[in-house]
């Protein structure tokens, strides 16, 4: 069994996603809205975030929605009391209903114990979000894994998902999207075959609009997929 893309169920938590965060409180302009098309249109069962004190809760908002979409378990790795008051008064402003799990702590240490993940998003403002991103448990049909506000990572010029993944971890794409403060997004491969990994119910790749620019780095051999921002 593997990832299954689904362009209904993505739809519809995007558009309900549009509803719940249509005010000025929300920050992070797109991704509250790709995450959560992204996280339901594959399906997601085990949605897990790591959240930065602070920050704004678009993604959270995003991610609820999906959750609520497809029935997942949504967990959110907060660092410290303080942090947990704050984002739940947050989340109940924006009448996010049901609110995910919170889970206070350090990220790496948690995110050890939160087996069979199939979507986490990772803040790459925390200190150890490549640990994070090393030692999580994916499930064995595949994940998705995105780093929110990538341009602010300090290694952002050679930060490779070969790299910061354990060995043996099969990378079937990877794409960069220029959203809110950078959204660098990977597709790992399901482990019980010898498939692709994630796979769309809505066609091949051979139509792909020629907005999309591939690359494929000759060090890594990872596949880049980089949107022009030009309309």
């Amino acid at each position: 069994m593997k990832l299954v893309w689904s362009p209904e169920t993505a739809l519809k938590s995007y558009i309900d996603t549009v509803k719940l965060k249509s005010c000025e409180k929300c920050k992070e302009s797109g991704v509250a809205e790709l995450l959560s098309s992204m996280a339901a249109g594959w399906n997601s069962k085990f949605i897990v975030e790591c959240y930065s004190h602070g920050g704004p809760i678009a993604a959270s908002i995003g991610l609820a929605v999906a959750a609520r979409n497809t029935g997942a378990r949504h967990v959110c790795i907060v660092p410290d009391e303080g942090t947990r008051l704050d984002y739940t008064k947050a989340l109940a402003e924006m009448g996010v209903s049901p609110p995910p799990e919170i889970v206070r702590g350090e990220a790496e240490t948690v995110i050890k114990s939160l087996d069979g993940l199939d979507f986490l998003v990772v803040d790459c403002r925390l200190r150890d979000f490549a640990r994070v991103l090393k030692v999580a448990k994916v499930s064995t049909r595949g994940a998705v894994l995105a780093c929110k506000n990538a341009w602010q990572r300090s290694n952002f010029s050679w930060f490779k998902w070969n790299m910061v993944l354990e060995r043996g971890t099969r990378v079937v794409r990877s794409v960069f999207l220029p959203v809110g403060m950078g959204l660098d997004i990977a597709y790992i491969g399901s482990r019980n075959n010898g498939g692709g990994g994630a796979s769309s119910s809505g066609g091949s790749s051979k139509g792909t609009p020629s907005r999309w620019i591939k690359h494929i780095d000759q060090h890594s051999g990872e596949e880049h997929l980089y949107r022009e921002t030009s309309f």
